[in-house]
């Protein structure tokens, strides 16, 4: 088993629905355990063409399967909210990006670990570091010290979330899982 944390985010049509379904779908996936989802931010989105803001999250699951094997689940969870791929960083019903895969490093072009942008951005360190305090980006630093640093030097706001208390994902029940 690995520990794999993913990275949700969604700016286009029922945001929090995609981010609910993409939490239910990949932690229905074969092999894979959720472990625990964070809380909700709106962030702004980094880089890109003009676009409303984002709704963002990270699940932590643990899974059996490879790490290809994650990515195409979460393809798979793209394709079921009808993500296009037109727009390097443009707006987007669901993206999920898988950021680590236990301590695995690989530069892969088709699945890079850990993933080559995570410790720039806000949007996943701090739902992350909610998740698991001790937190380590393999090869990089601590999630805490990543997230600082990003924050210091974000001296334009460019990278501010708003915590949605409003909002909550929540995990499907064991025994859903199950049948």
């Amino acid at each position: 088993m690995a520990r794999a944390v993913l990275s949700l985010g969604s700016n286009l049509g029922d945001r929090m629905a995609a981010l609910q379904g993409a939490v239910d779908l990949l932690s229905a996936g074969e092999g894979v355990t959720p472990v625990t989802v964070s809380p909700v931010y709106e962030t702004a989105p980094v880089g890109g063409p003009d676009q409303g803001a984002f709704l963002n999250a990270v699940l932590v699951v643990d899974t059996a399967g490879a790490p290809k094997e994650l990515l195409e689940l979460a393809r798979s969870a793209e394709r079921a909210f009808e993500r296009v791929r037109e727009v390097r960083w443009g707006p987007r019903t669901l993206d999920v990006d898988v950021i680590t895969f236990g301590d695995t490093t690989d530069d892969d072009p088709e699945l890079t670990l850990p993933h080559p942008r995570a410790h720039l951005r806000a949007f996943v360190l701090r739902p992350w570091l909610d998740t698991d305090p001790g937190a380590v980006l393999p090869g990089r630093a601590p999630v805490a010290a990543l997230l600082a640093g990003v924050e210091e030097a974000d001296t334009g706001g460019e990278q501010e979330l708003t915590l949605r208390e409003d909002l909550g994902l929540t995990l499907p029940e064991e025994d859903a899982r199950v049948g």
